[in-house]
C-alpha cells in the first residue's frame, strides 16, 4: 500500500500522521495529569478553610450573641467554591450546609472522565467551643467544579490544537505541493526525451535539489541531442567515404586496368594472327611476349596496391608489431633524409583485428601527410598500451614530427577525417595538435573486446 503512494501522498499522510500523534500525545498528558491535579486542589482548598475558619472564630466568644454570630459564619462560609460548611452540635446537624455551585450540564465533563479521575470525597472537623459547649464545623470537599474546569480545559486545548495542527498542515502542504510542482513537468520531460524529442526542456523551479536535477536533466537531453545529431552526420559521412572509396577504386580500375586490358588483347590478337601465319618472325613473337609480361607485372604491382588500400599485406601474415616494422622500414628506405624513430611495445595484449587494422591505418596516414605536406627532419612513432595495470584498455598512437605545423585555419584532410571517425565509432579519441615543433597526432583505440 505505502508503495504504490505517490510522493506527495506519503508526504501528506505521513504528516497528518505526526500532527495528530502530538495532539494525542498532549491530550493524553492532560488527561493523566488531571487526577493529581485535583487532589492537589483539594488538599489546598481544605487547607486555607480550615485555616480561615480557624481565623475568624478565634475571638468568637466575644461576640454579643456567639450562636448567632457562629450561624452567620455558617452561613457567609456556605457560599465558597469547592468546599461546603455545616455546623454541628454533637451528632444534630443545628444549620443547613452550604453546597457548592453545581456545573452546568451542558459543560459537564463526561462520566468515563470523572471516573477516571475519581477523587476521594475529604472531611475535616474543625472544634468550636461557644461558652464551654462543645461545637465543630464540618469541611467538606467538593472537587466537581475542578473536574469541570479542567475538562474545559482539556476541551479547550483540543479545539485549540486541531485548529492549529489543521492550519500548520495545510502551510506545510502547500510548501511541499509548490516544492514537488517540477516533478510533474520532470516526467514528462523525460517522457517526451524517452520518445526520442530531445529538445524537451524543463523550467528550473522548486526546493534548491529540484532546480537542479531540472538543469542536469536540460544538460542531458542537450547532450543526447548533440550525441544523436554526431551520430548522424558521422553515418552520413561513413556513407560518403563509402561512396568516394568506391569511386577511386572504380577510376581506378578504369584508368589502370582499362588500358593494360586493351594492351593484353592487342598483343594477344597479334600473337594469334602471327600463330596463323605460314612462318611466324621469331623476333615479332618475342616483342609481344615481352610486351605482355611487362603488362602483367604492372597489373600485378597495380592489384597490389588495391589491396594494400583495402587491406594492409602481412598485417594477418606479420601480426601487428611485424607490420608496422616492416611499413617504417619502407617509407626508411624510400626517405633517408628523414630520422624516424620508433617506440613499438610488444605487450599491448589481445586487441582484435579490427583495433589492429585502426592502428596500422593511423600510422599510415599520420607518416603520409608528414612526408607531403611537413617538411619535416625527424619523426617519432609510438605504440604502447593505453592506461596501467587493470586500467589498460586499448593502446595509444602517437606520430610526432618537427615539421611546419599547421595554419590556424588548417581543417583535417580526407584521411585523418576518416581515421577519426572510424576510432569514434570504436569509441576511441583521436586528436591532431599542431606546435612550434610540428604536429602531434595522437590516438587512443580501445580493444575489440571493450
Amino acid at each position: 500500500m505505502w508503495q504504490k503512494l505517490s510522493l506527495r501522498a506519503r508526504i501528506t499522510l505521513l504528516l497528518a500522521l505526526v500532527l495528530a500523534f502530538g495532539l494525542l500525545i498532549n491530550i493524553t498528558r492532560l488527561v493523566v495529569e488531571a487526577g493529581p491535579r485535583v487532589q492537589a486542589e483539594d488538599q489546598s482548598v481544605i487547607r486555607l478553610a480550615r485555616e480561615f475558619i480557624e481565623m475568624i472564630v478565634a475571638d468568637l466568644n466575644e461576640a454579643p450573641d456567639p450562636n448567632a454570630r457562629l450561624q452567620q459564619i455558617a452561613s457567609d462560609l456556605s457560599r465558597l467554591r469547592h468546599v461546603s460548611i455545616t455546623l454541628q452540635d454533637g451528632t444534630q446537624r443545628i444549620s443547613n450546609s452550604g453546597q457548592a455551585a453545581e456545573s452546568d450540564d451542558a459543560h459537564a465533563p463526561p462520566a468515563w472522565f470523572v471516573n477516571l479521575v475519581h477523587p476521594e470525597t475529604t472531611s475535616v472537623d474543625v472544634p468550636v467551643s461557644v461558652h464551654g459547649k462543645p461545637q465543630q464545623l464540618v469541611i467538606t470537599s467538593h472537587p466537581n467544579d475542578e473536574i469541570a474546569e479542567i475538562w474545559d480545559g482539556i476541551v479547550t486545548q483540543l479545539e485549540v490544537g486541531s485548529l492549529t495542527a489543521l492550519a500548520l498542515f495545510l502551510v506545510t502542504m502547500m510548501v511541499v505541493s509548490r516544492a514537488l510542482s517540477p516533478l510533474g513537468a520532470l516526467s514528462q520531460a523525460m517522457n517526451r526525451i524517452e520518445a526520442g524529442d530531445y529538445n524537451a526542456r524543463v523550467t528550473p523551479g522548486g526546493a534548491p535539489e529540484l532546480a537542479a536535477i531540472c538543469g542536469k536533466l536540460n544538460h542531458l537531453a542537450a547532450t543526447l541531442g548533440e550525441a544523436v545529431e554526431e551520430k548522424r552526420q558521422l553515418a552520413e559521412r561513413a556513407v560518403s567515404l563509402q561512396d568516394v572509396e568506391r569511386k577511386q577504386i572504380a577510376r581506378e580500375l578504369h584508368d589502370e586496368f582499362g588500358p593494360y586490358l586493351f594492351s593484353l588483347r592487342a598483343h594477344a590478337s597479334a600473337l594469334v594472327r602471327l600463330a596463323e601465319s605460314g612462318e611466324p618472325a621469331r623476333e615479332a613473337l618475342r616483342k609481344h611476349g615481352s610486351a605482355i609480361l611487362d603488362q602483367v607485372n604492372a597489373l600485378q604491382q597495380f592489384n597490389r596496391r588495391v589491396l594494400e588500400k583495402l587491406r594492409p599485406a602481412g598485417l594477418a601474415e606479420l601480426g601487428l608489431n611485424g607490420a608496422l616494422e616492416a611499413l617504417l622500414r619502407l617509407w626508411r628506405e624510400s626517405r633517408p633524409d628523414v630520422a624516424i624513430e620508433t617506440s613499438i611495445s610488444r605487450s599491448l595484449g589481445q586487441t582484435g583485428e579490427t583495433a589492429e587494422l585502426t592502428i596500422y591505418r593511423v600510422v599510415q596516414e599520420a607518416l603520409t601527410n608528414v612526408f607531403r605536406h611537413a617538411g619535416a627532419t625527424a619523426v617519432n612513432v609510438t605504440v604502447e598500451p593505453a592506461g596501467t595495470g587493470a586500467n589498460r584498455a586499448g593502446a595509444l598512437v602517437r606520430v610526432r614530427d618537427n615539421g611546419c605545423g599547421l595554419t590556424p585555419d588548417h581543417k583535417l584532410g580526407r584521411g585523418l577525417s576518416g581515421m577519426r571517425e572510424r576510432i569514434l565509432a570504436l569509441g576511441g579519441t583521436l586528436s591532431v595538435a599542431s606546435n612550434d615543433g610540428g604536429v602531434t597526432v595522437e590516438a587512443i583505440i580501445p580493444n575489440a573486446a571493450h
